[in-house]
């Protein structure tokens, strides 16, 4: 490698080695060389081939696992799964696409718990309301898609539904529950990023560099626009993309009014 003046030695060992990856030297799925045999390989220290190694690290192109050494990453180039996010009302009953994820899922752990400074918002209630949470992992059965979905019951919504007594169902079953109890449905979803947490990189299999995606969906009463029950979806970008259909909507006539006035 020839050395340039002026720029940080581990930056260049760094291009070098993302050189050798995007043009085939090193596929996806590669062990890399020893620390030893790429400070030989490129003419510098071990600590300079170190600091390379992470900067490829924290980009998603390398991964280190424990004991077997850095790898090449298997996929680079964007998610290759897709969640859809949308809902189908058939025959009474209520489909989602996910559907097929909650088979592959495990079984949920339901528990009790209370309206925190991130849900009440969400579910326009005060913080410390009593509610059901039921958890699980869920997995793509075409892909390697994996996700943690929770749903969240407000116990002042579900009163006298079934799911007071069976809180652990799926999303699609506690619109059907709802709408049995009157409620005539509508949703609306919030998309937000962050960094993974450790347990959360470990349950869906993600790298260092990864970006975890957060959905909220909320439930609504349709006439009223009262927020009924809240799921949060948390999926890795670099695995699985959310997908939408879109429709457009004609104003609400309050809203056109104000306007008009404006």
């Amino acid at each position: 490698m020839a050395i340039i003046r002026n720029e940080a030695l581990h930056k260049q060992v760094a291009a070098a080695m993302r050189q050798a990856i995007a043009t085939g030297e090193w596929p996806p799925g590669t062990q890399l060389p020893t620390e030893t045999d790429l400070a030989g390989k490129y003419g510098v220290s071990r600590p300079t081939v170190r600091l390379a190694v992470a900067a490829l690290r924290s980009e998603g192109q390398l991964d280190v696992k424990q004991g077997r050494g850095t790898f090449v990453r298997t996929s680079v180039h964007g998610p290759t799964n897709a969640m859809e996010r949308t809902v189908t009302l058939r025959g009474g009953s209520y489909e989602t696409p996910a559907d097929a994820w909650f088979e592959q899922a495990e079984e949920p752990t339901v528990y009790r718990t209370r309206t925190d400074a991130i849900t009440a918002p969400l579910l326009e209630m005060d913080e410390g309301e009593a509610m059901f949470g039921s958890d699980r992992l869920i997995t793509n059965p075409t892909g390697d898609g994996r996700a943690l979905h929770r749903l969240l019951l407000p116990m002042e919504h579900i009163h006298g539904t079934p799911l007071a007594q069976q809180p652990g169902v799926t999303p699609a079953e506690a619109y059907a529950t709802l709408a049995a109890a009157g409620r005539d449905l509508a949703w609306r979803e919030r998309v937000t990023a962050r960094i993974p947490q450790p347990d959360e990189r470990e349950a869906l299999r993600l790298s260092e560099a990864a970006v975890l995606l957060v959905v909220h969906r909320i439930t609504c009463d349709r006439a009223s626009n009262l927020p009924l029950i809240l799921e949060e979806t948390r999926l890795g970008a670099e695995t699985t993309g959310l997908t939408y259909d879109i429709e457009a909507t004609k104003p609400k006539r309050g809203a056109r009014a104000a306007k008009a006035a404006h």
